[in-house]
């Protein structure tokens, strides 16, 4: 049985990278968005763990956080 994205513990340690690396660098989710090419609403829902995110995105957020990708999912 396929589990919600919400109940998916990844998810939730990607969301919470995503939210204190870029509070750290004193950026906005629009920010965030605009430096990683997305809608400003997407970066939102990925701090939510609302979005289950494609690896074209963890790497476009990872580079505007300035981070390898891998420090996302640690």
């Amino acid at each position: 049985m396929a589990r919600a994205i919400h109940e998916t513990h990844l998810v939730g340690v990607f969301a919470g990278n995503v939210r204190r690396l870029r509070k750290a660098l004193g950026l906005s989710q629009e920010d965030l968005a605009e430096a990683a090419g997305v809608h400003r609403t997407y970066i939102g829902m990925i701090e939510r763990g609302e979005k289950n995110v494609t690896i074209y995105n963890i790497e476009r957020i990872a580079q505007a956080l300035n981070v390898r990708p891998g420090t996302l999912l640690d």
